[in-house]
């Protein structure tokens, strides 16, 4: 006969609701009651019913989790700190993978809402009208991390995209550049219409006008990386800079700009977001953005299990600060912080 928690009760010396609760990781339970209630489980080999849970909470023990492009290593991480959350809190994770598209996107949506998951955390594919409008009028505890939903109350977990753009943009300007170009990704999210505001601000800020044909704008795959920054090194006045929206971005204009037999930063500089082990290894070295990805997704997670305990709270929007990493790429001879501080003896400028 399988083993109840009224038997782990009995062994524990305590009641029923006293089990639930520190089974449950609820509060005001003292830690000699915990200490029993966890050994008599251990001992009787109680495993919790999650589906008899489920009925009386009316949710599963499951978090949705809909990201974008899980080829991409930025949400490879951020889904890795949702799963090590959830684990720690006997969720598991549902995930799913929209793929930039619209369609798959509302797919997924519908069906977390028909399964009931407990929350979603998500990447919206655009910032109006999103799918996830559903899950929010039917009370759903939702949080949106990396990009934010604009005609929706919702909690949301983002970094500062415009202050990063403005910054790695303003240095380009400090090396002399006045033709910056931008690759950026779809306008649709409010991510990429951040980073292009920083760029665009930093620009007016120092004087300089934007010129449109300096503006490359669309998906985030490697493939448009190539195409927008071969299209932008074709202009009878090339620019002399580029500033990437991405990861993916950055490895298709670094193929195109090796293809034009161009060097960095002799021919053309680069500053890119997006910290990956390879950018401060290869020569010339990477100028990036170093976004906090595990602590987007640890923040974003905890968010959502504070929702779900208490779906009444004022909603949240928290802004988290990425590290900027001035190298090679923009003519430094040595690693400087976003704080200004030289990692190497020197701060050499071509």
């Amino acid at each position: 006969m399988p083993v109840r928690i009224r038997d782990v009760a009995l062994r524990a010396g305590v009641s029923n609701a006293t089990v639930s609760r520190v089974l449950a990781n609820k509060p005001y339970t003292s830690q000699a009651v915990r200490a029993r209630v966890l050994a008599a489980v251990k001992e009787l080999g109680y495993q919790p019913s999650h589906v008899a849970r489920s009925l009386r909470v009316q949710h599963s023990q499951i978090i949705g989790l809909i990201i974008s492009d899980i080829q991409n290593p930025f949400f490879t991480s951020l889904g890795r700190a949702v799963e090590d959350v959830a684990y720690d809190h006997q969720y598991a994770v549902f995930l799913c993978n929209s793929d930039e598209d619209m369609e798959k996107e509302a797919l997924y949506v519908d069906l977390m809402y028909a399964e009931k998951v407990s929350g979603v955390v998500l990447t919206p594919t655009r910032a109006r009208d999103n799918p996830c409008r559903k899950l929010i009028e039917a009370r759903f505890p939702v949080v949106a991390v990396d990009r934010r939903v604009v005609d929706m109350d919702v909690d949301t977990v983002v970094i500062d995209n415009v202050g990063a753009a403005f910054d790695l943009v303003s240095h380009l300007i400090s090396d002399g550049h006045r033709r910056i170009a931008a690759v950026v990704g779809p306008l649709t999210t409010t991510t990429d219409r951040e980073r292009l505001e920083g760029y665009s601000r930093a620009l007016r800020v120092h004087s300089l006008p934007v010129f449109h044909q300096l503006v490359q704008a669309g998906g985030s795959k490697v493939e448009l990386g190539y195409q927008m920054t071969h299209a932008l090194l074709s202009l009878p006045e090339p620019p002399t800079a580029l500033f990437t929206g991405n990861y993916l971005l950055t490895l298709g204009t670094l193929r195109a700009i090796r293809e034009r037999g161009l060097r960095i930063p002799r021919d053309i500089a680069l500053a890119a977001f997006d910290e990956m082990e390879w950018t401060s290894l290869v020569e010339p070295s990477l100028t990036v953005v170093a976004q906090p990805t595990y602590e987007l997704g640890r923040t974003a997670a905890n968010l959502l299990l504070e929702r779900i305990e208490d779906n009444r709270r004022p909603v949240q929007q928290v802004v988290l600060k990425p590290t900027i990493y001035f190298r090679q790429s923009c003519g430094h001879r040595q690693e400087v912080t976003h704080a200004g501080t030289c990692v190497g003896e020197t701060d050499l400028r071509c």
